[in-house]
């Protein structure tokens, strides 16, 4: 077993940061939930309705001969029709709409409803909890403002459905009207299903609008990592291309500063441009060794190399990290990877972040896999989220007196740490370390012939 052990003097100023996201990452996440629904969306949902009220509508009065406002009920319907035309005639479909307008929509298509339900026996239409539909659209797509809105108005048209409304047609020639208080039963079971379906569909769709994001930061840092790795081949390509061109000017340089005297300014400028053509050519060889390393040592490295360079950055966070090695045969050597270096280095951040003044890196191996253990000695995981640990935006997590003017937490940082790990083959667990506080442990099979070399 080797050991390494990295103190640094506390430095209480420094602020955690779980994730940074590049500067110019490709996107930008969601402030709020305006604009996701298609104009196109609404129309076609109120075709769908139009066609169902109308066959419904021809159905009671032409094959059942029950007796309504025929009529009356097609004017309303043709109201909806109206709209869907003005809608298609003067706007795009094809257009995201924002909060307010799909909130019009769906109003108007709740007050249609509701006239339509007036004119056919009001709360005793079974047709009555299509009322829901409007509010779990908004519930879905649209802010809270607009949800709420749309639901007192679904409650208010409800309630007065209650009271007033046309006879409900019924055979033999005649009316029929539920008890009073079965309406009312009917109307509260309106009340918690559109409460309850409003909240799940939001509860959903905010789970997989997280995801999505998160799934979204994490292509981005992914993409930054890949640029930032690809640089030292870049920079070994530049001095390659530009050997050339500057061996050039370094032989013009010194056959002017031949034929010049260097007592003359002229002289002094062509000695000067000798010096620093030299100086770029021993800059550029430089390079050019880095990057032929590069190709051999560079891509590959042993797990202490790649634990001390994970833990580098964080050296001077006023915590003791220590790196210790053990295993059975040789040392693995592993693939120099973006996912690889940037889980780690989240991992281990969020450790020194929370941690009292320890943190320990414990890597060991045998023939079927290799593990990693990040373990400090803060608080640990609150029990409370430990089953969500790694899920985006999951960001509680219990700290020490002496840690808690730091900022940070494990939010979307662990979510794309977790994310990217996996990628490289390897399963991240969470739990309790033997120094008191919280464990990451991961693991990757050695058969992971993407990783290991």
């Amino acid at each position: 077993m080797t050991s390494l052990e990295i103190s640094t003097t506390p430095d209480l100023d420094i602020e955690a940061a779980p994730v940074k996201l590049p500067s110019d990452a490709p996107f930008k996440l969601r402030a709020n939930t305006s604009g996701q629904l298609r104009r196109s969306t609404l129309v076609q949902l109120r075709w769908a309705a139009i066609f169902g009220q109308t066959t419904a509508l021809l159905i009671v009065s032409q094959v059942l001969e029950y007796q309504y406002p025929v009529w009356p009920c097609i004017a309303i319907i043709a109201l909806s029709v109206l709209v869907n035309i003005v809608t298609t005639s003067a706007y795009e479909l094809d257009r995201r709409v924002g909060d307010r307008e799909a909130g019009m929509q769906l109003g108007f298509d709740l007050l249609q409803l509701a006239a339509l339900l007036w004119m056919t026996g009001g709360m005793s239409n079974p047709f009555v909890l299509l009322i829901l539909a409007p509010v779990v659209t908004s519930a879905t797509t649209l802010n809270k403002k607009v949800l709420f809105t749309l639901g007192f108005l679904a409650t208010g048209l409800s309630y007065a459905l209650l009271f007033t409304f046309q006879p409900l047609p019924w055979d033999p020639v005649g009316s029929f009207t539920l008890p009073f208080t079965f309406r009312v039963g009917v109307w509260i079971a309106i009340l918690v299903g559109s409460a309850f379906t409003s909240l799940y569909a939001w509860r959903v769709t905010r789970e997989s609008r997280n995801m999505s994001d998160a799934l979204a930061a994490t292509e981005a840092v992914l993409a930054h990592e890949q640029k930032l790795s690809a640089l030292g081949g870049m920079a070994a390509a530049a001095a390659h291309e530009l050997g050339t061109p500057l061996a050039t000017i370094q032989v013009t340089a010194k056959e002017m500063s031949r034929e010049l005297d260097p007592k003359t300014p002229l002289g002094e400028d062509a000695a000067l441009m000798l010096t620093q053509a030299k100086r770029c050519r021993d800059i550029l060889e430089q390079l050019s060794m880095r990057g032929d390393e590069g190709d051999a040592i560079h891509d590959s490295l042993s797990l202490e190399d790649l634990l001390e360079e994970a833990a580098e950055p964080y050296i001077t966070f006023g915590k003791d990290i220590s790196i210790n090695l053990r295993g059975e045969g040789a040392a693995p050597t592993l693939r120099r990877q973006a996912e690889l270096l940037y889980g780690l280095k989240n991992f281990i951040e969020n450790a020194v972040d929370f941690a009292k003044d320890t943190v320990e890196l414990n890597g060991s191996w045998d023939e079927q896999k290799l593990t990693v253990n990040i373990d400090d000695n803060g608080a640990g995981f609150d029990p409370t989220i430990k089953g969500r640990l790694g899920q985006p935006y999951v960001s509680k997590r219990s700290r020490p007196k002496q840690v808690d003017e730091l900022a940070g937490g494990l939010g979307l940082g662990v979510f794309i740490a977790t994310t990217l790990i996996e990628r490289t083959g390897g399963k991240v667990n969470f739990g309790h370390s033997p120094l008191g506080g919280a464990q990451i442990r991961i693991v990757w099979p050695r058969k992971n012939t993407e990783l290991f070399l």
